[in-house]
């Protein structure tokens, strides 16, 4: 049960009226418990599987963030960051205090951030039994990753932290459960994601997604970290202790998949610090999706499916408990929450050096860009503004094409400060430790998607392998006309007619014309920065002009 330190904790944000209080239970009673309530069921396997509709991903509209004195200047107001007043919270805080009455919750203190020059204390609190399973795996147990000696060691930038003090604690409390009411309290829709950094809280509710409860904790650091010259990232990374590489990319890219290297160590999956002191992973977990998962094309990941621990979420199984990883008739956005120890070539320290390789991720569904591409500094400054990639059709009611995504940063939705301000700090860093930065297109080729065909990832594990064996810095390349793209001209287990995009199409004139159209998407959306960032960064901006004749041969 809960110390009287967390009771403590819990009746000084109004909760004092609550039923039983569990904390940090092993898994085993997670599991045991999250069955007996109802709240999934159990694979074949002995794995929880828990159901999250109708959210069965992140409600970005309904975020806020608190309109304080002492964050206001820092934050980047937008249609993810949207203000809402103190008034508001402490309302809703107050709904939340009389919805707890009575209930039960469950309680995880962990941490976020390996470096322990860097990290903060979380305190997750939930309603639902699963929830604080997810929680327990996402974020960093006590003693994990204890590896950084110093005058600071588990006390990091934030000595506030000292032993027996909580009001510094990053608490997440999600109820899903209770549900707001618009009209009266403020919000977008019955779901709500409230942040206030003053105080070091997120309200959560209206919603069972349990990435929500990872994303608010990832968005604090995104907000807190640059005050202490740590660049924060959505990013995967790994290492095989000498070449440290970063993967940037939206869902569906690869990022997870290039990622997880059965001959380098795995640093993290998803989100990321980079320090002074070199690169550092933010969490003790990883949040895979499983959506047409095999043994064959993804087996570290696969395994995890059949350990007992991690938690699947809104996958189709059958009633002897058999998961069917094709099946998307509940979501294509199918997920695996597990420790990252459960990845044998996990890191057991969390860190690595300065990275030497930045491998940027778009899944290009119009089948325009090249398959790889290397990048200079400015380049990768507009690429990283931009954030591009590009969903397929279907995956959206309405949706009848592939429809271009920008989300800056690589991760819009979860990065609280101006985007401009995480540009400089990368393009800082890409020039302070000499890192060589690549574009990576994992989408199609050939056509757009429904005529082409997607990249083969044999492919594009080679180009990787490629990049990080340095094969690829000095090699000879070619300039693509509608982009400015440096492609090499040759590429190790590649064919060489796979990097010339335009000779994959039968129809060089339709590869023109949509050529064309990405470019101008590219325009149009950047020029929200355009009176924000230096000349040379607007410069690596595609200037859009006509399709060039259909003749012409771009690597020839």
């Amino acid at each position: 049960m809960a110390t009287q330190q967390v009771l403590d904790h819990l009746a000084s944000l109004g909760f004092d009226a609550l039923g039983t209080v569990r904390y940090n239970l092993p898994s085993d009673d997670i599991t045991r418990i999250a069955v007996e309530r109802g709240e999934g069921n159990l694979t074949e396997h002995g794995v929880f599987v828990g159901y999250t509709a109708p959210h069965t991903g992140r409600s970005p509209e309904d975020r806020f963030v608190v309109d304080t004195p002492d964050t206001r200047d820092e934050v980047g107001w937008n249609k993810t960051n949207q203000a809402v007043s103190e008034e508001v919270f402490d309302r809703l805080l107050a709904k939340m205090n009389a919805y707890a009455e009575g209930r039960n919750l469950f309680v995880v203190d962990a941490l976020a951030g390996a470096d322990e020059r860097y990290r903060i204390p979380v305190r997750v609190v939930t309603e639902l039994a699963w929830h604080s399973q997810f929680a327990a795996n996402m974020f960093i147990e006590e003693g994990m990753f204890a590896s950084v000696d110093g005058p600071n060691r588990g006390n990091g930038v934030f000595p506030e932290h000292g032993d027996g003090v909580t009001k510094r604690i990053f608490t997440v409390i999600s109820l899903p459960g209770f549900k707001a009411d618009p009209a009266v309290d403020g919000t977008r829709t019955e779901t709500f994601i409230l942040m206030n950094l003053s105080r070091r809280i997120v309200l959560i509710g209206g919603t069972k997604y349990s990435g929500e409860i990872k994303k608010s904790i990832f968005s604090a650091l995104n907000f807190l970290l640059p005050r202490h010259n740590v660049f924060p990232m959505h990013c995967s990374a790994n290492t095989d202790g000498d070449t440290t590489a970063l993967f940037f990319g939206l869902s569906g890219t690869g990022k997870t998949t290039l990622s997880a290297d059965s001959r380098r160590t795995l640093i993290g999956d998803d989100e990321h610090g980079w320090s002074d002191e070199g690169v550092f992973n933010f969490e003790g977990g990883c949040y895979a999706k499983t959506i047409k998962l095999s043994k064959e094309g993804e087996p570290e990941i696969f395994a995890t499916t059949q350990m007992p621990g991690s938690i699947l979420e809104n996958v189709v199984v059958s009633d002897a408990g058999v998961v069917d990883f094709n099946d998307a008739s509940i979501t294509e956005n199918t997920r695996i929450s597990y420790p990252i120890a459960f990845i044998p070539n996990a890191s057991e320290t969390g860190l690595a050096g300065h990275p030497q390789y930045v491998i940027f991720l778009t899944a290009d569904a119009f089948g325009v860009l090249p398959p790889v591409a290397r990048l200079t500094p400015e380049q990768a400054m507009f690429h990283f503004l931009s954030g591009y990639t590009a969903k397929l059709a279907g995956t959206e009611r309405g949706v009848k094409e592939p429809k271009a995504t920008f989300s800056t940063c690589f991760g819009g939705p979860f990065m609280v400060r101006r985007a401009t301000d995480y540009a400089t700090m990368l393009g800082d860093r890409l020039r302070t430790h000499d890192a060589k930065v690549f574009l990576l297109n994992t989408g199609w080729t050939g056509g757009p998607y429904g005529i082409g065909n997607r990249h083969n990832l044999a492919h594009t594990r080679a180009m990787v392998d490629a990049i990080l064996s340095g094969k690829l810095d000095d090699v000879e390349t070619a300039t693509e006309p509608y982009f400015g793209l440096a492609v090499p001209v040759a590429v190790p287990g590649v064919p060489s007619d796979v990097l010339d995009t335009r000779s994959t199409w039968a129809d060089s004139a339709a590869y023109d014309a949509q050529a064309h159209r990405v470019q101008q998407m590219f325009a149009d959306n950047f020029a929200q920065f355009a009176d924000h960032v230096a000349p040379e960064v607007l410069a690596a901006v595609p200037q859009p002009h006509a399709p060039i004749d259909a003749a012409f041969v771009t690597y020839k």
